[in-house]
This record gives structure tokens, sequence and C-alpha cells, in this order.
């Protein structure tokens, strides 16, 4: 069986253009590192905030690469080029909302600035693609929160059958009746 793909994105003109370490998006990785027991090969890319490129992005990982699952870290904030949930809602066929509620909830535990936040989820074909936010430590909170979920969801999409490691996160898969 082939291994899993993941699309790992990190979307910042800063990170994009050298100006400093993308901090979010080794962040996400060293997360799914320690999440996943199962064999998985990350597809990783720092781009700017630039909607058609989140886009095409997002599109490419999905349809071309076959990613299961599509993390994104950044521009989900309200400043004016933070545009990664339109772009996401725009290649999605189906939205995910309780991704996005769930991780304001979880950060809300820790700033009241979350409810700035404007992470979301969605499906597109075989792809779950789920938006965190920028800041490293926020990204584990939010996976810590949602990532339970996510094996199942893949599951039931018929993507590969990601195994976790239990003793870092859990993964909830319904029994069998």
């Amino acid at each position: 069986m082939d291994k899993a793909k993941i699309g790992i994105v990190t979307v910042s003109d800063r990170a994009s253009a050298g100006v400093y370490e993308d901090l979010s998006g080794q962040a996400i990785l060293d997360t799914l590192k320690a999440y996943l027991t199962s064999e998985w090969e990350p597809v990783y890319k720092v781009i700017p905030d630039e909607r058609q490129l989140i886009e095409n992005t997002l599109i490419e990982l999905a349809d071309d690469v076959g990613c299961c699952l599509i993390v994104t870290t950044g521009g989900t904030g309200p400043a004016k080029r933070d545009v990664t949930p339109e772009a996401t809602e725009a290649v999605c066929e189906r939205m995910m909302p309780g991704f996005g509620e769930l991780m304001r909830a979880e950060s809300l535990k820790f700033v009241p600035t979350a409810i700035l936040s404007r992470q979301t989820a969605g499906l597109r074909g075989h792809s779950l693609i789920v938006n965190l936010p920028g800041k490293p430590k926020s990204i584990r909170e939010c996976l810590d929160a949602v990532f339970p979920a996510i094996p199942y969801c893949i599951d039931l999409m018929e993507g590969p059958f990601l195994e976790c490691n239990p003793e870092v996160i859990k993964a909830f898969r319904p029994k069998a009746k």
C-alpha cells in the first residue's frame, strides 16, 4: 500500500520571502510525526498570502498529488491579506464547520482574541483540508482538539488508514456493531 500523503501549507508573505523561518509549518510536521505511527509522506509548501495561489496549491495537493489531508497554517485572521479561509471555501465541495468551531473554542481557553480567528475545514474529492492558526503554540492546541476525528473522517472518505500513537493522541473510530 502506498504511503499516505499529507500536505502542509504555510501561507505567509514573510516566510515565503525568507524574511523569517517557517516555524508554523515545522510545528505541524513535528506534531504529525508525534501523532502518526502509520507510514506517511509530507508534501510541504510555503506560499505567500495570494488567494489564487492558495487555491491552486490546495487543488494541486488534493487532485494531482492525492493528499488525504491538507493542513494549512496562516492567513486566518482579520487582516486584509488573510484569505486562506476564502481560498479553502472556494475549492471545497463541502464545508466542515465543526473543525473551526472546536478550534476557536479550544483557543478561547488561552486567549480572548481567538474569536478573531476564521479557520475552517472542508472536503475536496478524497481530501480533508483543515486551516490552522499561524502561531506554533496554537497549532498544537488546535490539532490536539480536532485530530482525534481526522482519521475516521479520512476513513469515511475512503482514504488511507491513519494509525496514531495512543500515548500521544487517541483517534476516535466508532466500534463496529
